[in-house]
């Protein structure tokens, strides 16, 4: 077979569509496009895989053309929505957006209608080919938040702009960079971020480790507050069965409203190389390897800089940190999906070629390439997700997140636990009235579930855990009753509630003659014998309302108002083996009783800003997101 038959068939397959474009992420934070989705799922008009998110914008396109072919089933305020919307997504329609500002030509617009659009008060350029060969678009990005309570008003501001292009239906480039800033008298460093090594009584308070479900991010701290920069984008080669990708994008597995248990876009956006396959309707593949980040120090690899006169600095550098995932999804009712897959995070000099093959199970694979040296295995997972729509209007789903498993654990006289995640969830939408929908949402996660005795290969990257944000040994609720009016327009009332229970390290060795009354020795082996979910040491209760109106494509205004009281207790138990109750700055650890103890939990999972009972004020407005 010689390379001329080999450049012709891969030509011959990436011309076996013509109407394809735009194989571009639309990024989560855009959460009204996906709430109108997702509403049309429930509502029985389209059909969506809603377990593997970002969703491409050309997905989304397609799902609105499908849903304006049934226009009939649609209510006034969707068919309103579902024309907002195309404008926006007008490119990948093989149109040309012709913005309209409440019901009237835009003064403020350049178009010819056939080739470009130039709107200033819809901030946006769109340009592509009468053939439609080469498409492209510029928008910028502008907003602010402001937040206000009793502790200080904190300001967020940020802006940008993002580019996206495709050529030849074929393939897509991309990028955006978002330039953000906190600051204000609640943001202050020694008030809003505890030191890294701040003491109560030799206690040692690291930051980082907040247990909020708001996106992680890597800052650059200020007296004022902080900064950081978030630059995504990528390229994409695609056809009508699937897509290659490089790309830089946050990543959601597993069906979730509020926070999903096995991929959750919690982390900062990671660099990775992706593969989706959908050559039929009733299958689909995911894949990525992904470059994560370890946050963790290689003490053999460093610079050398020259710090002062005759001074030289050692400036160590981080371990390597990577991971491979697959989520295969079957269809075999348009009511029902169910998805399984696997993934390891592993830290190696260089990539693994190994974990490079995409339809693989990586545990198989660790023990070929670490047993035979009697080397520690790097940590690898096996998750699931089933979601069914029983009946117009009703979603059901639910995940299971497994970060060890022995078959013996699941008997009664076994009292260790497989540290895992499990997560149920449903939405009631569309009746009595459309536009009005119910969710709830229920997760618990068993002791040492998401962690590692090697720190490099803990389930985070950037220190942000991958998983649920609640981490390990712990408990979350999430209810929320929403209602779309209007055009645009989102009312939202949610309640949750989280709770974190006893807090253990995750200890591989031990004294092997040390054994508890199951017989168990010192090590995890102990520590997941523990009963899970028995004292409870932090919880938050959080009510909000937010509303938000998209006064044209991209630019959003919004009103928020959230009561959340967050307190910490103590443990009025003996410190059992491998209890987290306090650390001294040199590493070792503390046995802090009564308040002491509760000070460290406190401050370890919340900020300052929103520790005990508060009341929050958000005002905002922003060009895209």
């Amino acid at each position: 077979m010689n390379r001329h038959f080999l450049f012709s068939l891969m030509v011959a397959l990436l011309c076996s569509v013509s109407a394809f474009s735009q194989n571009i992420p639309e990024p989560l934070e855009y959460t009204e496009i996906y709430d109108f989705i997702d509403e049309l799922t429930t509502d029985g008009i389209i059909s969506v895989n809603t377990a593997i998110k970002p969703y491409t914008r050309n997905q989304i396109a397609g799902w609105l053309r499908e849903a304006a072919l049934k226009s009939d089933q649609l209510n006034k305020r969707q068919n309103e929505d579902l024309a907002f919307y195309m404008q926006d997504f007008a490119l990948e329609l093989d149109t040309i957006p012709d913005y309209k500002l409440w019901g009237h030509k835009n003064v403020c617009q350049w178009t010819n209608r056939n080739t470009f659009n130039l709107s200033l008060v819809e901030p946006a350029f769109h340009y592509a080919t009468a053939n439609r060969k080469f498409k492209m678009s510029i928008k910028p990005i502008l907003g602010m938040d402001i937040y206000a309570s009793k502790k200080g008003m904190i300001t967020k501001r940020w802006y940008g702009a993002e580019m996206q292009m495709d050529i030849a239906n074929h393939v897509s480039v991309w990028g955006s960079l978002r330039d953000n800033s906190w600051k204000g008298t609640g943001y202050l460093k020694e008030e809003y971020f505890p030191d890294t090594y701040a003491q109560i009584d030799g206690a040692k308070l690291t930051k980082g480790q907040y247990l909020n479900n708001l996106p992680g991010l890597q800052y650059k701290e200020a007296n004022y507050g902080g900064d950081f920069s978030d630059s995504r984008g990528g390229i994409s080669l695609y056809s009508w069965f699937g897509s290659i990708s490089l790309q830089r994008e946050r990543i959601q597995w597993g069906d979730a409203y509020h926070s999903s248990n096995i991929l959750s876009a919690h982390n900062p956006a990671v660099p990775m190389f992706s593969l989706n396959l959908r050559p039929c309707r009733w299958f689909e593949f995911n894949y990525f390897h992904a470059w994560l980040v370890s946050n963790v120090l290689d003490s053999t690899r460093y610079y050398s800089e020259v710090y002062g006169e005759g001074e030289t600095k050692i400036n160590y550098r981080p371990y390597n940190k990577f991971m491979a995932a697959n989520m295969f999804t079957f269809r075999p009712l348009k009511q029902l999906e169910f998805s399984f897959g696997n993934s390891v995070v592993y830290a190696e000099n260089n990539i693994q070629a190994a974990y490079l093959i995409p339809i693989a199970f990586y545990k198989s694979l660790d023990h070929l390439l670490t047993k035979g040296v009697n080397s520690e295995n790097q940590n690898s997972q096996v998750f699931a997700t089933i979601s069914v729509r029983p009946v117009e209007h009703l979603h059901l789903y639910t995940s299971l997140y497994i970060d060890e498993f022995k078959g013996n654990r699941l008997k009664k006289s076994n009292p260790q636990n497989n540290p895992m995640s499990y997560l149920v969830g449903f939405n009631w939408s569309g009746w009595p009235l459309r536009g009005l929908s119910l969710k709830g949402e229920f997760m618990r996660s068993y002791i040492a579930t998401y962690n590692h005795s090697i720190a490099v290969l803990d389930y985070t990257s950037n220190s942000y855990n991958m998983g649920h944000y609640m981490g390990g040994n712990a408990q979350s609720i999430f209810a929320e009753i929403a209602y779309r009016p209007v055009r645009g327009l989102s009312l939202k009332i949610n309640y949750t509630c989280d709770t974190k229970y006893n807090l253990y390290d995750y200890i591989r060795g031990g004294d092997p003659n040390k054994r508890d009354e199951y017989g168990n020795r010192e090590g995890i082996g102990q520590i997941i014998s523990y009963k899970p979910f028995a004292d409870r040491i932090w919880q938050n209760d959080k009510f909000g309302f937010l509303a938000t109106y998209e006064i044209f494509n991209n630019c959003y205004a919004q009103v928020a108002l959230t009561y959340n009281n967050a307190r910490a207790y103590s443990v009025d138990k003996e410190r059992a083996y491998g209890e987290d109750r306090g650390w001294n700055a040199d590493g070792t650890s503390l046995n802090l009783e009564g308040e002491e103890l509760a000070a460290y939990y406190l401050n370890k999972f919340s900020p300052v800003y929103y520790q005990g009972k508060n009341f929050v004020a958000t005002m905002g407005l922003s060009f895209r997101f």
